[in-house]
């Protein structure tokens, strides 16, 4: 199987477009399309689904693709492994991350990644909803939370401790609750799905922080809007320190019950399919992040 017409296929699928992707690896379109429908005339299966106002990925198109990109995947690091010329950073690379995350810390650092790695494309999937790294078909993701599950690898980025906090403002009118069992009857600028979190501090003494025993009036799943809420004063929110250590330093948010946080043990986790060639663009892009972010002092105690 041809390579340089499954990079084409890949191309085309992420882009929907086969005159762009064919442009992009110097083809013509005419040409572009002739190499794809040999691809799918060696496969004997329509891979991509061509009208004169769109192309889309056949279901068989979309079932392929992941193999698609580690066949490719594969070449590039067997050719790195022995030191081929082209080996270098290229291509694109797809990389989901928190969206609160990303536009804190890793937007800032895309000038210098970008100057120094210029043929490599990032092709970023930002959202605060957890991405499906396999079935996204990403080569890289960033993730907060034990590492349990056993499709994946990983590299430690950061720890993610997080903290209860709230705004001046608001703490002057409603008070500043000096243990866990003040928090009662606060208003709780709450997550999506509600349940209670386990509260540790130093001692290892434990309790619970449960919405149901608070005014939970704002519920939302997006760490930025819920930083911005909680600087408004709409209530108490817990935080992750990478996310409010601005505003901390700042005093625009004030830390509540001092010497407490959740008790889940989260840490920033660079992760990618266990079954995937770790590529030299991965790589790369993860020893970046990983030089640049970890152990930055502001996030953990």
């Amino acid at each position: 199987m041809d390579t340089d017409n499954l990079r084409l296929f890949v191309m085309a699928a992420e882009r929907l477009n086969i005159s762009a992707a064919g442009r992009e690896l110097g083809l013509a379109p005419a040409v572009a399309s002739a190499r794809l429908a040999k691809l799918e005339q060696e496969l004997d299966v329509e891979l991509l689904r061509r009208t004169t106002r769109k192309v889309s990925l056949s279901l068989e198109g979309s079932d392929f693709l992941p193999y698609a990109r580690e066949i490719l995947a594969q070449a590039d690091a067997a050719r790195a492994a022995l030191g081929g010329s082209d080996a270098g950073p290229k291509g694109t690379l797809r990389f989901a991350a928190p969206s609160s995350f990303a536009q804190l810390h890793i937007m800032p650092l895309l000038p210098e990644f970008h100057e120094l790695y210029p043929d490599l494309t990032l092709d970023l999937r930002l959202s605060d909803t957890r991405f499906d790294a396999i079935e996204g078909s990403f080569d890289l993701a960033l993730r907060s939370g034990p590492l349990a599950d056993s499709s994946l690898k990983g590299r430690k980025l950061a720890d993610d401790t997080r903290v209860l906090c709230a705004s001046p403002g608001y703490l002057e009118r409603h008070g500043s609750p000096t243990t866990p069992a003040d928090l009662a009857g606060h208003q709780l600028i709450a997550w999506s799905n509600l349940e209670p979190r386990e509260l540790v501090n130093a001692a290892g003494e434990t309790a619970l922080l449960d919405p149901a025993r608070m005014v939970c009036r704002t519920i939302m799943d997006d760490g930025d809007a819920q930083r911005e809420a909680t600087l408004a004063g709409a209530g108490l929110s817990m935080n992750s320190l990478w996310n409010v250590a601005h505003e901390f330093a700042t005093g625009r948010l004030v830390r509540v019950l001092t010497g407490w946080k959740m008790n889940d043990r989260s840490v920033l986790w660079l992760v990618y399919p266990r079954t995937n060639v770790l590529t030299p663009k991965t790589r790369i892009f993860m020893d970046f992040l990983i030089e640049r972010l970890a152990g930055h002092a502001g996030w953990s105690e």
